[in-house]
C-alpha cells in the first residue's frame, strides 16, 4: 500500500511540477502557434514547401531549419507538428520537423555545449540532422501512398502560395512569444524592476509544497512553488472559460471567449515575472522577460484586428481543437512519468551503461523514454552521469532518445498520425539513437574514422535498398 501510494504521489508531484514550470510559457503559445498555422496559412504555402510533391531537397531542409529555431521538448512540438500536418505538409518533412525541433534547436544546443562541452554539442546538432532527415525520407517512403492518398493534403490546385504580409507578421508575434518565454539569454533575465508584497502567510504555503513536491536533483523532480500553484490555479480557470470561450467561437464571440483570452494574456505575463517567497512576503521581480512577453500580447491585439472576424474565430477554434485533442494526452502521459520514475533508480542505468556496447546504449534510450525530462533539463541530468561514470556513446542515445520518445509525446503523435505510423517511428528512433551512440562512442573509444565511415556506409547501403524493396511493395494502409 505504501508503495501505491508513493506512485500516486509522484505521478501527482510530476504533473504539478510539470504544469507550473513548463506548459505556460512554451506549451500555450505552441497551441496558439498551430491554431494559427492551421487556419491562416493558404493550403498552397505548406503543400509548396513541406508537401509530399515538394523537391526533397527543399522540404526536408526547410523542416530542419524551421525546427532549429523553436526552443521546444516533445510536448510543445506536438501542436506545431500536428498544425503542419493537418495544413498538407508531407509525412517526411513533419516526421522530420517533429524529430529535429526538440532534438537539435538552437537552445538545447548551446546548452549542451556549455554543460556537456564542444564535442557533445557538434555530435548532437551532426546526428540529430543525419538521422532526423534519414527518418523523415523512412517514414516518407513506407507510407507513401498513404501520404499521397490523405484528404486533407491535397496537391496545389490553384493560388501561388503566397502568405500575405499580415498573417506572416501575425505567425512571428506568435512564435516571438513562444521564443520570449522560453529563451534564456541575459536580456530576458535581467531584473528591470522589483516590489515586496505583505504575505506572512506565504512561507508556511511554500513549506507545505516543498514538502508534498520536493525537489530532487536525482530524478528530476522540479518541485511545486507558491508561484507554481498560483500558475495551476490561472490554467484551471482558463481551461473552466475556454470551454465554451474557444469551444463555441465558431458560433460567434461570447463573453467567455474575451475572458479566455484574457486570463490566457495575464497568465504568461505572471508566469514570466520572478516570485520568490523571502521573510514576511512575497518578492515580485519583473525581468527583461516579463516586458517582453506583456509587449508581444499586447500587440496580438491591433495585429488580429487586420483579419477578418471569421479568420480570427477559426484560429481560437482550431487552437482549442489542437487543446482538447492533445493537452489531456499529455496530463495522462506526465502522470505515468511520475509514476514509473518511481520505480526506477538512475544508479541502474550507470550500472549498465559504463561502457559502449549495444545493452548500454539500448539502455540510455530506454531511459530517455521512461525517465522523461523536459527539454534543457536532460542536459544537467546528462551531466550527472557522465560524472557517475556513463559512457558518453550511451549518454548520446539518451540525449536523442529523451526529447523524442517520452511517453506522453508517444500517445499524442500516435491520435495526430495513427498508430501504426505513430510506433513506426518510434522504432526508428529508437534504432537511429542507439546506432547513434554506438557510433560515437566508438568515435570516443578511437576507432578508425575510415573503419567507422566504412560501417556506417554498409548500414546506408543496407537502408537503400530495403527502402526501395518497401517502395516497391503495395501501399500500407491503416
Amino acid at each position: 500500500m505504501d508503495l501505491i501510494i508513493a506512485a500516486v504521489q509522484g505521478g501527482l508531484a510530476s504533473l504539478a511540477s510539470y504544469l507550473a514550470a513548463h506548459v505556460l510559457l512554451c506549451l500555450v503559445p505552441a497551441f496558439f502557434v498551430a491554431g494559427a498555422l492551421s487556419a491562416l496559412l493558404p493550403q498552397e504555402s505548406i503543400t509548396r514547401f513541406l508537401g509530399p510533391q515538394a523537391p526533397k531537397w527543399v522540404s526536408y531542409p526547410a523542416a530542419a531549419g524551421a525546427g532549429s529555431l523553436l526552443a521546444v521538448c516533445s510536448c510543445t512540438v506536438q501542436p506545431l507538428f500536428a498544425g503542419i500536418y493537418r495544413k498538407g505538409a508531407g509525412l517526411g518533412p513533419a516526421i522530420t520537423f517533429l524529430f529535429f525541433a526538440p532534438a537539435a534547436n538552437i537552445l538545447a544546443l548551446s546548452y549542451t555545449g556549455v554543460a556537456l562541452g564542444a564535442d557533445f554539442a557538434v555530435a548532437r546538432i551532426v546526428l540529430a540532422l543525419s538521422f532526423g532527415i534519414g527518418i523523415g525520407l523512412i517514414m516518407g517512403v513506407i507510407f507513401h501512398r498513404d501520404d499521397a492518398g490523405r484528404p486533407d493534403s491535397p496537391l496545389p490546385a490553384g493560388g501561388d502560395g503566397r502568405v500575405p504580409a499580415r498573417t506572416w507578421l501575425f505567425l512571428a508575434t506568435l512564435v516571438a512569444l513562444l521564443i520570449a518565454g522560453t529563451l534564456k539569454v541575459d536580456p530576458l533575465r535581467v531584473p528591470l524592476f522589483g516590489l515586496q508584497l505583505p504575505a506572512p502567510w506565504a512561507a508556511a504555503i511554500e513549506s507545505t509544497l516543498a514538502r508534498w513536491v520536493p525537489v530532487d536533483a536525482a530524478t528530476g523532480a522540479e518541485g511545486l512553488s507558491l508561484h507554481g500553484l498560483l500558475l495551476i490555479g490561472l490554467l484551471v480557470a482558463i481551461g473552466a472559460t475556454a470551454c465554451r470561450g474557444l469551444g463555441k467561437v465558431d458560433e460567434g464571440y461570447n463573453r467567455l471567449s474575451f475572458a479566455t483570452l484574457a486570463l490566457t494574456a495575464l497568465t504568461l505575463v505572471v508566469a514570466a515575472l520572478g516570485v520568490e517567497v523571502v521573510d514576511g512576503g512575497l518578492k515580485v521581480v519583473a525581468t527583461g522577460r516579463s516586458l517582453a512577453v506583456a509587449l508581444l500580447c499586447g500587440l496580438l491585439w491591433p495585429l488580429a484586428r487586420r483579419f477578418e472576424s471569421w479568420d480570427m474565430q477559426q484560429w481560437l477554434w482550431e487552437t482549442w481543437r489542437f487543446v482538447r485533442q492533445i493537452f489531456p494526452l499529455l496530463v495522462v502521459g506526465v502522470f505515468a512519468v511520475g509514476v514509473i520514475r518511481i520505480f526506477i533508480e538512475p544508479a541502474w542505468i550507470q550500472a549498465v551503461a559504463g561502457s559502449n556496447t549495444l545493452l548500454a546504449n539500448l539502455a540510455g534510450v530506454v531511459f530517455g523514454v521512461f525517465m522523461y525530462f523536459p527539454t534543457l533539463v536532460e542536459v544537467p541530468i546528462a551531466r550527472m552521469f557522465l560524472s557517475l561514470g556513463m559512457h558518453p556513446g550511451p549518454l548520446i542515445a539518451y540525449l536523442m532518445a529523451d526529447p523524442e520518445l517520452s511517453l506522453q509525446s508517444i500517445l499524442i503523435t500516435s491520435a495526430i498520425i495513427g498508430k501504426l505510423k505513430a510506433w513506426t517511428y518510434v522504432g526508428l528512433v529508437a534504432l537511429a539513437s542507439t546506432l547513434a551512440g554506438l557510433a560515437y562512442g566508438a568515435w570516443i573509444d578511437g576507432m578508425s574514422p575510415w573503419g567507422l565511415l566504412a560501417a556506417l556506409g554498409m548500414f546506408i547501403a543496407t537502408l537503400v535498398v530495403l527502402l526501395g524493396w518497401l517502395g516497391r511493395r503495395q501501399p500500407v494502409t491503416l
